[in-house]
């Protein structure tokens, strides 16, 4: 693992800081707290010892306070355990959520528009698709398997660095078929059904919308007609695809191997996906997107996610 990717694993860090972290305030709890607590007992019994031999001296000491001064001092908590204790209850509560229960993503693309914008912020199910170990993503219980329309959130295989959204077309087994930008799943044509033009704010221009509905989720897609249906040349050498994939001219045909899933954005001509890249294994899963919260771009972006 290269510094890069440990850079850009957020979740690693978190663990790192939470684990020195809660080393540190596991060894003040049990540790330090009481080395200190039986050096400020000596020299209050030294002080104490001092004050009494004053006194029977016939000495007046002027200790008003002094004593609580003194045990005070020694109880004191270092800087840097100090720190410790205060960030390791936060640290560990961040790092359980975003590990067990939600994740926020940012939108960087377009390529799911128009069902999310660039910028948008979103919250991202990490439990309904199984329970996995932080940071090394392994899953340990089993809850859902995704389903055709989902909106998820993986790993991209070619970069486990980098975290990607798209919609899942195609679950183990399944057969797809993408000819004249037109699914069919399993021999089953996809239904489409027409829909006003969609001004894309970055180019200017107007693309073809259809409402998809893609074993019963329906969902906004979008055409650009100046584009094919699919870039050829950008087709890689991905895993799987010689025994599993028939590419043609108006098109392809890939069958969906077991343990992954074929995945597209609904921004369909603009859109790097299993079409150029390759299936989704299993174990790159993050989670199922479900709401979006806030787009500081616009202010009404807010609601679940279809």
């Amino acid at each position: 693992m290269n510094l890069q990717v440990i850079l850009g694993n957020f979740a690693l860090i978190l663990f790192v800081l939470m684990v020195l972290t809660g080393v540190v305030w596991f060894l003040d709890v049990f540790y330090l707290a009481k080395q200190r607590r039986a050096a400020a007992d000596r020299a209050l019994a030294e002080y104490d010892s001092r004050a009494a031999k004053a006194t029977a001296d016939g000495i007046k000491l002027d200790n008003h306070g002094r004593r609580a001064q003194i045990e005070a001092d020694i109880l004191r908590q270092p800087t840097w355990v100090e720190y410790s204790g205060s960030f390791f209850p936060v640290i560990a509560l961040v790092f359980f959520l975003r590990s067990f229960l939600y994740e926020p993503f940012k939108i960087p693309s377009s390529s799911m528009v128009p069902t999310l914008l660039v910028g948008d912020l979103i919250l991202v199910n990490k439990f309904t698709y199984g329970i996995r170990l932080p940071v090394i993503n392994q899953k340990i219980i089993q809850i859902n398997d995704p389903q055709r329309g989902d909106v998820m959130v993986f790993k991209y295989p070619k970069d486990m660095s980098q975290d990607y959204i798209k919609r899942v077309i195609g679950v183990p087994g399944d057969k797809i078929t993408y000819e004249n930008k037109r699914l069919t799943v399993n021999g089953v044509a996809v239904k489409y059904t027409p829909m006003d033009d969609y001004l894309n704010d970055e180019r200017l221009v107007y693309n073809k919308q259809f409402q998809e509905n893609l074993s019963g989720v329906s969902h906004r897609i979008l055409n650009d007609d100046s584009k094919p249906t699919y870039g050829r040349d950008a087709v890689e050498a991905f895993p799987g695809r010689d025994e599993n994939c028939t590419y043609r001219y108006e098109g392809f045909t890939c069958t969906v191997p077991a343990g992954n899933y074929f995945m597209m954005g609904d921004n369909r001509d603009n859109s790097a996906d299993s079409r150029y890249w390759g299936f989704v294994p299993d174990k790159n899963i993050v989670g199922k997107a479900f709401f979006v919260w806030m787009n500081f771009s616009s202010l009404r972006r807010i609601g679940g996610i279809q």
